[in-house]
């Protein structure tokens, strides 16, 4: 089966676990060169070493994506290493803290604003003059629902996120005539790390039957999937979307069929 990634160059910033962890195992075993992006690099080491395990080829550059000269960096590095970036795939971010909007601090509403949105505008901003120079690229973009519909407690989150879905469009009308597709992705609730600090494992809430059509969480590799579906050629023709991969959440709250149903 050919695969449809063979010697493309993929960037991956959050690739170190969750979502970019899955991402970044899915790119490579279709043979693209992966390259991890990630602030804690102790992190990185599952990753780089199931993929080299498998001989695929794979790179880790330390990234804080909240710092312009670091993001310079990772596309500098990359680049000099590889000679292109084919794919960026933006998907490094964080929760944020559970507290409803007055009780969140400023320090705390800069630093999610920082990673999630921020974050986003630097790896675009750095690599779409790679792209333009070598005359095409594709960039995917991790937003949430949260950007589409908040949940309570998370109101920085939902901001960052909403903001990275205008972002997304924004960047899709501006470089489209460069032949760069801009895409992004809002995950609803899927299993990782990350979700584990909103809701922790043991929670009661945990119980999702009712809470979607799909009556369950979604996991790292589901996302994987949409990431390189708008990566490859059979989106060719997809730019400036919000691909929803949330179970159904944002269908609708699943109630009870009426009796006689």
């Amino acid at each position: 089966m050919p695969k449809r990634f063979n010697n493309k160059i993929v960037l991956i910033t959050g690739g170190s676990s969750g979502i970019g962890h899955a991402t970044a195992l899915a790119f490579a075993q279709e043979v693209a060169k992966v390259v991890v992006a990630d602030v804690v690099d102790n992190r990185d080491k599952e990753t780089v070493k199931t993929i080299k395990d498998k001989s695929r080829e794979v790179a880790f550059i330390k990234t804080d994506i909240s710092k312009p000269t670091d993001v310079e960096n990772m596309v500098k590095t990359t680049v000099e290493t590889y000679g292109r970036i084919d794919i960026l795939f933006n998907n490094a971010g964080i929760a944020g803290f559970p507290v409803r909007l007055a009780e969140l601090s400023v320090k705390d509403w800069d630093r999610v604003i920082d990673i999630n949105l921020k974050g986003v505008f630097l790896g675009s901003k750095y690599t779409i003059p790679v792209m333009l120079e070598q005359g095409k690229g594709v960039i995917i973009n991790n937003a949430s629902s949260s950007g589409i519909t908040p949940i309570p407690r998370v109101s920085v989150y939902a901001a960052a996120k909403a903001g990275v879905i205008q972002l997304t469009k924004a960047m899709a009308i501006e470089y489209g005539g460069d032949n760069i597709r801009v895409n992004c992705i809002c995950p609803g609730f899927i299993e990782t790390p990350m979700t584990s600090i909103i809701i922790p494992p043991d929670s009661e809430s945990r119980d999702y039957s009712h809470l979607w059509p799909l009556t369950k969480p979604g996991n790292p590799e589901d996302i994987a999937k949409a990431a390189l579906y708008l990566a490859s050629d059979d989106s060719s023709f997809v730019t400036g979307t919000s691909l929803v991969v949330d179970g159904g959440w944002l269908a609708g709250t699943r109630l009870p069929l009426p009796r006689g149903s």
